[in-house]
């Protein structure tokens, strides 16, 4: 696999107020094998409840891959629920490494995430895991477990354990379509009962333009969008996620 993709899940958030990490929860975040490339990257995600709007947390950053192994972005994260105005909520430095480039039927990267909580009171969140790749011709499938934990704060956390995973067909390169979930299962030793879990699922749909006028253009613009249901923090709710990106 020349092109590496892999899922990030969207870490465990709360319904009722602003989360530190939103991303590894609600986004697929995709890392692609292209040293050099930057992008400019923008996400937003809305949940809903009894199919009314609870919150909107959009997502600003900026992304760098200076070598084939190693990509690294920054972003900022707002947060607004119902019809409040939107409040920065926090920083987030996520960093991620390839392990394999495709000469295993599955692909292995770990991934990192660092995330200040502009509320001094909600801590330091930290998430890690590995996440996998493997292909079927046009399919492709991401599997990804993360561990997360927050620090500096009280009462203490433990280390909690989440999944994501998606499956998608590659029909062209402005048109992949599939479906994907996410899920927080609980303390990492011990899982919390099944009432107590999150899992959440369903459809969603990718692509990217090369700009620039040549397919070799290192200028691009991806998009993805999903609208996945099910339980998040013992509620049920749909939860739309949309992400944007700038290459060059």
């Amino acid at each position: 696999m020349k092109k590496f993709a892999l899922t990030a899940t969207f870490s465990l958030c709360l319904l009722t107020a602003p989360t530190a990490h939103a991303g590894s929860g609600y986004y697929l975040v995709s890392i692609y094998e292209n040293e050099g490339e930057k992008t400019i990257d923008f996400k937003t995600w809305s949940s809903f409840i009894d199919n009314r709007p609870t919150s909107t947390v959009p997502e600003l950053g900026f992304s760098y891959m200076p070598n084939k192994t190693w990509y690294t972005e920054v972003y900022a994260s707002w947060f607004r629920r119902g019809a409040a105005s939107l409040a920065n909520s926090a920083w987030t430095w996520q960093n991620d490494f390839l392990l394999t480039h495709g000469q295993y039927p599955v692909d292995l990267a770990l991934h990192t995430s660092l995330n200040k909580n502009t509320d001094s009171s909600r801590g330091v969140d930290f998430e890690f895991g590995p996440a996998m790749q493997t292909e079927f011709g046009h399919l492709q499938v991401n599997t990804n477990l993360f561990l997360e934990r927050t620090y500096r704060i009280n009462p203490a956390t433990r280390m909690q354990m989440k999944y994501q995973w998606q499956t998608k067909y590659r029909y062209r390169p402005e048109l992949e379509f599939g479906v994907q979930g996410f899920g927080e299962l609980g303390n990492w030793d011990n899982w919390s009962t099944l009432a107590l879990q999150s899992h959440r699922a369903g459809p969603m749909v990718s692509g990217t333009f090369r700009l620039g006028g040549t397919v070799d253009s290192q200028q691009a613009l991806g998009y993805e969008a999903s609208y996945v249901v099910g339980k998040l923090n013992t509620r049920h709710a749909g939860v739309f996620s949309m992400r944007l990106q700038y290459a060059f």
